[in-house]
């Protein structure tokens, strides 16, 4: 009797089978054909690190004053700074300017540090995440393009620095 009873539970479960794959045979496939369909990026999404342009001044945010680079975890940073000519017009309050500011994106862990240790908003966690190359060392960003990675960004998201967005709250409270 019990052999028969299993046989009676192994039909039964192939049955069931059966009835999954021609349910899910018919359904609305769940996954995207990614290359041709990209999906959309979350807003809270973080990419790879960017730097910010102050287009008020025509600089960028960053003095390379190296906090983010003596707390980032993976030490994948490295900046050099120089005095700001534009300083020296009179046309910005910032007396030193990054010179060189490189990131490994393949040491990068994506953790945010850099940001939340920024003091002057110059930092941002982009929306970039597609930047495979073949090379080994390929993945070594310079200043000018994370400039540009990060007025992208500036521009998808309508970026505020978050010291003015904090003194346009002040005041509206």
């Amino acid at each position: 009797l019990m052999v028969g009873n299993q046989g009676g539970q192994q039909m039964l479960g192939s049955i069931k089978g059966m009835l999954v794959t021609l349910v899910s045979t018919f359904k609305k496939p769940v996954t995207s054909q990614y290359p041709d369909k990209p999906r959309a990026i979350q807003p809270r999404y973080m990419g790879f690190p960017a730097l910010t342009w102050d287009h008020e001044v025509g600089e960028p945010f960053c003095t390379s004053c190296m906090v983010c680079i003596r707390q980032c975890p993976t030490q994948c940073m490295n900046a050099t700074m120089k005095d700001n000519p534009l300083h020296k017009e009179g046309n910005s309050h910032r007396r030193k300017i990054v010179d060189e500011f490189g990131i490994n994106l393949n040491r990068c862990i994506l953790c945010g540090i850099c940001v939340e240790v920024c003091n002057f908003d110059a930092i941002v966690m982009s929306h970039e995440h597609e930047m495979s190359v073949y090379e080994r060392n390929g993945d070594r960003v310079s200043l000018i393009e994370l400039l540009e990675m990060g007025k992208r960004y500036q521009k998808t998201t309508d970026w505020i620095p978050p010291s003015k967005q904090q003194k346009v709250e002040k005041a509206t409270s």
